[in-house]
């Protein structure tokens, strides 16, 4: 088991929903982004999301694009978010570290030599672009490092589909609430019939991701799947508001999710 195998378990006898916080590495720049990321699990985040800067991050909406830019223009690089993980680690031994990428970066850099040097630091890798064709080969080498590949599922994902993904699922499932980028909106009724459709295919933890912004979202759904995903909010408060603010806004999330379990 690595560390996310652990806070899946410990969730599970936690009886709550898990709070998983994506921030994109090096924005706005090593020093600062380190500063924020090294304190998340002990604001109350439950999982780290890493975004791997990318020049074309087409999945993702204006504010994670804008911190794609940002961290190009402060020179992170794939090498050197594996030293800013090193870096969270010295910090933060405990919390579970997910790597979300596009598939050019990772290739271009070597997905063995990436995997090799991030073993023991990071937990899983969640590749937002790779063809399916791709995930059999990625999955052996991942599971040789003790890694998930965390696999990712839309509202137009077709049941056979799910079928056929739940088969070689690990780690926990990543459903995106509505279709589009992130950071836009989503219907919450239409999501909860998604989730009631998906929940007894798959035998991994569902966390739900894009578009969650707000407490009002977070509470409409605690305890409806295992883990909630916050990204371009938090994103977008880093930008504004620093620091400080941010991890009382993770806080505030975490604690909705500890006191309604």
């Amino acid at each position: 088991m690595n560390r996310l195998d652990q806070k899946l378990e410990q969730l599970k006898v936690e009886n709550r929903s898990g709070l998983v916080c994506y921030f994109t590495a090096g924005d706005p720049n090593f020093t600062e982004n380190c500063r924020l990321l090294s304190q998340l699990g002990q604001a109350g985040a439950d999982i780290i999301e890493v975004g791997i800067p990318f020049s074309d991050p087409v999945a993702d909406g204006d504010i994670i694009q804008a911190a794609h830019l940002r961290a190009l223009s402060a020179g992170q690089t794939v090498k050197q978010t594996i030293e800013l993980v090193k870096a969270i680690r010295l910090h933060d031994e405990k919390t579970p570290i997910i790597f979300m990428t596009y598939l050019n970066p990772i290739m271009q850099y070597g997905f063995e030599t990436l995997i090799a040097e991030t073993e023991n630091l990071i937990d899983g890798i969640l590749i937002l672009d790779a063809p399916y064709r791709y995930r059999e080969k990625f999955e052996v080498q991942l599971n040789e490092k003790n890694m998930h590949l965390i696999a990712m599922t839309a509202p137009t994902t077709p049941v056979e589909r799910l079928e056929q993904i739940s088969a070689r699922a690990t780690g926990f499932l990543y459903h995106v609430a509505e279709n589009g980028l992130t950071g836009g909106d989503f219907n919450l009724s239409n999501l909860e019939k998604k989730i009631a459709e998906i929940k007894p295919i798959f035998n991994i933890p569902v966390a739900i991701g894009f578009g969650i912004k707000n407490e009002s979202h977070v509470r409409a759904l605690v305890n409806k799947v295992d883990l909630i995903v916050i990204g371009s909010a938090l994103v977008d408060n880093f930008f504004n508001k620093g620091i400080n603010e941010t991890l009382e806004k993770v806080k505030v999330f975490s604690q909705i999710l500890r006191e309604n379990k």
